[in-house]
């Protein structure tokens, strides 16, 4: 059996009730799933002993700016015993601005998803130290959301006095 289809087949077998999407571009293997499964999905992922997805390497978001669920949380996972990289995938409403951390799965995870809180403003749930990175604690805006001016707000931060 090919490895994505042993992905697959256990991922289905383990949660059928997370509307699994699979998909493959490029020679990227791709699963979209449910926000809510994210965690219990990775935490299957990284311990399955067939698996072994022990690495996140990336967690980053995508801005599509007038679709229903405005953003994607991307994950990079990649399996050191069998040399394969996953992506994962779940959709986020505006609204409902908020996902579970994975940090409890990969502890990797924890800047990642500071940055994406801090560039996107994504909540992650539960995250032991969600704060902001790059941006001041008090800065009101998302600089990688499609929204966002090109050149910045004026006056939105102080610049530094020559």
């Amino acid at each position: 059996m090919e490895f994505k289809q042993l992905i697959q087949q256990k991922l289905q077998s383990n949660f059928p009730d997370a509307s699994l999407e699979f998909s493959e571009y490029k020679d990227e293997f791709c699963v979209k799933l449910d926000k809510k499964f994210i965690v219990p999905v990775c935490k299957f992922l990284k311990e399955d002993t067939d698996l072994q997805f022990h690495l996140c390497e990336d967690i980053t978001a995508v801005d599509w700016a007038t679709r229903k669920n405005r953003f994607t949380v991307v994950y990079h996972i990649f399996s050191l015993k069998n040399k394969f990289r996953l992506k994962l995938k779940a959709d986020v409403d505006e609204k409902d601005c908020n996902i579970d951390s994975v940090s409890s799965v990969w502890r990797a995870a924890n800047w990642q998803e500071r940055e994406c809180y801090d560039m996107y403003g994504i909540v992650f749930n539960n995250h032991p130290d969600l704060r902001r990175m790059y941006m001041p604690e008090d800065f009101e805006y998302h600089p990688l959301r499609k929204d966002f001016p090109l050149l910045g707000i004026p006056g939105s931060l102080p610049l530094p006095k020559k």
